[in-house]
């Protein structure tokens, strides 16, 4: 993985207190605590907006986590690219989602402590399932999963219960889906309501 901001003992000591300050002056919290697991998948959810990123970088720095995200492709290219993954964005190809789970397993395979933050949704736009993806990636590589949240109703943003994949993705949902129900994106109008996973991948 690329040397990111959290890396940088100085800077993210400042970061930690810029964001603690930030969250007070705005009327936000950060909720939950860094988690005693070295590895996880950590979902975050509602996606509806770039302020997502932003907010969920604020809670990492306040809770002392060192997080890596993965975005499209596309989105690492020059000028911007070399700041987004200084800021742990690694870069994925959406056109193949079993590379990706294939990659993010052997990634978790190869390294002793790695929090992986993944938007089931994959996209800001408004969806009707979230994408399996997350939960195949932390079966395969026999890591639990964490409920991470931005919640712009309450002004909280944090960490929320943990699940270990069972293999049964249906009933594991509906814990899943219990805990997201009382969560408001930025533009709930575009945030699943339930959220069913569209079952394709393994294999």
């Amino acid at each position: 993985m690329n040397y990111t901001i959290f890396d940088t003992p100085i800077l993210k000591t400042i970061m930690h207190w810029l964001a603690l300050l930030f969250f007070h002056a705005t009327g936000w919290r950060a909720e939950g605590e860094k988690p005693d697991f070295k590895r996880y998948v950590l979902i975050a959810a509602p996606h509806t907006s770039n302020w997502d990123f932003v907010y969920t970088l604020l809670v990492a720095f306040i809770l002392k986590i060192k997080i890596h995200m993965m975005g499209k492709k596309e989105l690492l290219r020059p000028p911007f690219g070399p700041i987004l993954r200084w800021l742990g964005v690694i870069p994925i190809d959406r056109s193949r989602s079993n590379n990706t789970v294939a990659s993010m397993v052997k990634a978790f395979e190869e390294h002793d402590e790695l929090a992986m933050v993944i938007p089931p949704s994959g996209t800001r736009k408004k969806v009707i399932y979230w994408k399996s993806g997350f939960y195949h990636i932390a079966r395969g590589a026999k890591i639990p999963i964490i409920m991470g949240y931005i919640d712009y109703r309450r002004r909280a943003g944090g960490l929320g219960p943990c699940i270990v994949p069972t293999g049964d993705i249906e009933a594991d949902m509906v814990l899943i889906r219990s805990f997201y129900a009382g969560v408001t994106g930025k533009y709930p109008e575009k945030s699943v309501q339930a959220p069913v996973v569209n079952l394709p991948i393994p294999g």
